[in-house]
């Protein structure tokens, strides 16, 4: 009796799955593990290969008139700016008596506005003596600059001011002499003239006063300024630690190069798209994986559980090669040298029960270069495959990988498990065995897994699914065995998809 159930929709597949991205990024930590290696390694090689030049610092407090207790920092930034202009690197290359150029000597220094009245000069030079000297003759002719602006802005406000006040000033004079040329005169017209001429001659001397005093302050407010201008850091050279910059440089060389690296893993992991989980690899294929082994022994500890399994696959393949007479063949993706041994060891295991033959349809040397052993199975190529004898059993060794020869691994047997190393086939290449195999009418019983994560929790049984590997035994007529009868084959059970939910189930 075969039971089936007709599936749901299932639900739209995310744009990318983070589980298997963050597993197939884990999986690929050599790859992240060698550029953060390569960025450390790179970072320390640059501290100590390409160390930075002699350095010296100093610091210079610059007093504005117009400060403002709200100021942003307009005022300093404009000094920074103006520190690299031709105007302050022309003085100071003069007071150094050298012959290099304004402009490659504003490329060796750079001004830092620390505060709204603070500014740091950094400069470089061929040594150290040379970077403090090039240090102080900068914040010299900065000062110098700052200084005679202030003056040259304090000199020119106050004889725009000065000039105002005489132009008042003789003002001043026409009215004094336009009341004493009215003083004789006694109508009521005249009057009123005389006293708008007053008026006019107090409002001229309160103006007058008042361009005094603000041209005085304008005089005053200058020293201030000028002696609130002055190198407060004298210029020293600065202490380079080679262990520390190297220390700096390889952590953030390290920092970058794991950065770099994962970033990489990630997008060749979704270009790429090839399934390391084994629920994506038993979808993708259409068949359940029915045991697990890792790439290598690993160390001595793992090896008994490693052998353990072993055993545990060769005794379900063992089991499956007794319960029909039709030959077996194991089919690698990425793995052929695990599946000559996982082979070898079901030939072994079945030798005690009859002949067995072991056809050899690898590309590579792995059975064919082997150095047989006491007990070994007997191993023929692929050619002669239809030499074997019907009575002999048979299991078939082939692969899977591009460039496979469809038709020809109907003759390593007509039943297979297929051998996959975890995330070497695409999606794409999966989908293209699944659908050549059923197009052969060769049903795939299983999935070796080799090399799987080790945290992979996903269930990489189908439920739903056995009809899609084994969707060519249904169709292909009863086989005669070697006396001429007609072999009965089973046909395969789909499994009841069990409901997920209440509502599913309704």
């Amino acid at each position: 009796m075969t039971t089936s159930t007709t599936s749901e929709s299932s639900p739209a597949a995310p744009l990318i799955d983070l589980q298997a991205l963050v597993v197939a990024v884990r999986r690929r930590r050599r790859l992240w593990c060698a550029m953060a290696l390569l960025g450390l390694l790179a970072g320390a090689a640059v501290a100590v290969l390409m160390p930075p030049p002699p350095t010296a610092v100093t610091k210079v407090l610059v007093a504005h008139r117009e400060d403002q207790p709200n100021d942003t920092g307009t005022l300093i930034r404009t000094d920074v700016e103006l520190l690299g202009t031709t105007r302050i690197a022309e003085p100071a290359l003069r007071s150094l008596n050298s012959r290099e150029t304004p402009e490659d000597f504003m490329q060796d220094y750079r001004g830092t506005g620390l505060t709204n009245n603070l500014l740091r000069i950094d400069v470089t030079g061929d040594s150290e003596a040379e970077a403090v000297a090039r240090a102080k003759a900068l914040a010299d002719a900065f000062v110098a600059d700052h200084v005679r602006r202030m003056r040259e802005t304090a000199k020119a406000e106050s004889e725009a001011l000065l000039d105002q006040r005489d132009r008042m000033r003789d003002e001043l004079a026409q009215v004094n002499k336009a009341i004493g040329d009215r003083s004789a005169e006694s109508d009521p017209e005249a009057s009123a003239s005389m006293e708008s001429l007053f008026a006019r001659r107090a409002e001229l001397n309160s103006r007058i006063a008042d361009f005094d005093q603000r041209a005085a302050e304008a005089r005053t407010g200058t020293p201030e300024v000028i002696s609130g201008t002055q190198i407060v850091d004298a210029p020293r050279a600065v202490r380079h630690s080679l262990p520390r910059a190297a220390a700096t440089n390889a952590a953030i060389g390290l920092v970058l190069g794991l950065v770099l690296g994962l970033a990489l893993a990630a997008v060749g992991t979704v270009v790429a798209d090839r399934p390391v989980l084994r629920r994506d690899i038993a979808g993708n294929l259409g068949a359940s994986v029915i045991a697990e082994l890792p790439r290598r022994s690993g160390r001595r500890w793992r090896r008994r559980r490693t052998r353990a399994a072993r055993e545990r696959l060769t005794g379900t393949l063992v089991r499956t090669v007794r319960g029909s007479a039709e030959p077996l063949s194991l089919l690698e993706l990425g793995c052929a040298r695990s599946t000559s041994v996982i082979a070898l060891g079901l030939a072994r295991a079945m030798a005690a029960e009859g002949p067995v033959v072991v056809i050899d349809g690898l590309p590579g040397p792995q059975l064919a270069n082997r150095r047989p052993k006491p007990g070994d199975p007997t191993v023929v190529g692929g050619e002669r495959a239809a030499t074997v004898s019907h009575e002999e059993r048979r299991i078939g060794v082939g692969s899977v990988a591009p460039g496979t020869a469809w038709t020809d691994l109907q003759y390593l047997g007509t039943r297979t498990v297929l051998v996959v190393r975890a995330g070497h086939g695409s999606a794409a290449w999966l989908h293209t065995v699944a659908r050549q195999l059923a197009d052969q009418r060769i049903p795939v019983i299983g999935v070796v897994l080799i090399d799987p994560d080790p945290r992979d929790r996903t269930d990489g049984t189908l439920w739903d699914g056995l009809h899609t590997a084994l969707r060519g035994r249904s169709e292909r007529p009863a086989r005669h065995n070697g006396t001429g009868s007609p072999r009965t084959e089973r046909q395969p059970m789909w499994a009841a998809r069990v409901p997920d939910d209440d509502q599913e189930a309704r």
